[in-house]
Order: structure tokens, then sequence, then C-alpha cells
């Protein structure tokens, strides 16, 4: 009775190159983007904290006529600015507000720490007007915020 050999089965050492080169691939396209969603998200949760700041400036003004100056008169738990924005478990933005003469103004801004700090869109800010800002950015506001 003749044997047959069965032929080794099995990746090749080039296909296996070719299968690395395009996971390598993808994950240069893929990777960028990631980041890019990621930090998206972020300051769309800074900008929700900021506009929340905000609100809560202008509920204590309608009740004591000034701006409030800590973190305390507003609500918040701490004694001084800045205040955290988490998302998930990491702070990604600093919230700090500024009472202006006699504290009849203010301006609020959210500031990028941590890996948020290389993000071109910089820092957020709003005043007592409403009146927002995108500072120290490299892209225009209307792609930021």
């Amino acid at each position: 009775m003749p044997t047959t050999r069965h032929a080794a089965r099995g990746f090749t050492l080039v296909e296996l190159m070719i299968a690395v080169a395009v996971v390598g691939i993808l994950a240069t396209v893929a990777y960028p983007s990631y980041v890019n969603q990621l930090r998206q998200s972020r300051r769309t949760d800074a900008k929700t904290a900021l506009l929340d700041l905000a609100a809560r400036q202008e509920r204590f003004f309608s009740v004591n006529n000034i701006y409030a100056q800590t973190p305390v008169q507003l609500g918040y738990v701490g004694a001084a600015f800045p205040i955290d924005v988490l998302s998930g478990s990491a702070a990604y933005y600093r919230l700090s507000t500024v009472a202006g003469a006699a504290a009849a103004s203010f301006t609020a801004t959210a500031v990028p720490v941590g890996a948020q700090a290389a993000d071109a869109c910089g820092t957020y800010a709003i005043d007592y007007l409403g009146v927002q800002a995108n500072a120290s950015n490299s892209l225009p506001a209307s792609r930021c915020w």
C-alpha cells in the first residue's frame, strides 16, 4: 500500500510578514483617529462642565448680586479653584474662575492638563456676558468647541 505524503499545513513566513504589514498599516491609520476621538470627547466634557460653572455663577449672582469667588459658594466640594474635570477616573481639564472688580464680573476657563495638554484646541473660556473664547489654540474654535 503506497503512502501519500501530505504537504505541511500552516503559514509561510512571507504570508505572516504580509499579515504583520497589513496590521501595522491599519494601526498607523486607526490610532491617531482614536486619540483624536478621545480628545474630542474630553473637550465635550470640559465644555459641559464650564457651562455648568457659568450657570452656577449666574444663579449665585441672581441671589447675591455678586459673582462667587470660591467653589463652595457655587456648590462644589473644595475650598479653592481649580476644579478637576474628570473623564473616567483621570482629570483632563481644570476649571477655574476669576471674579472681576467688586465681583461684578467673572471669567471661567477650562485648561487642558495631562494627556489633553497636547490637544491643539487649547483653553476654553466663557465670561459673565456669555462670550465664549478659545485661547492658546492652533485650530479654529469652530473645529474645537
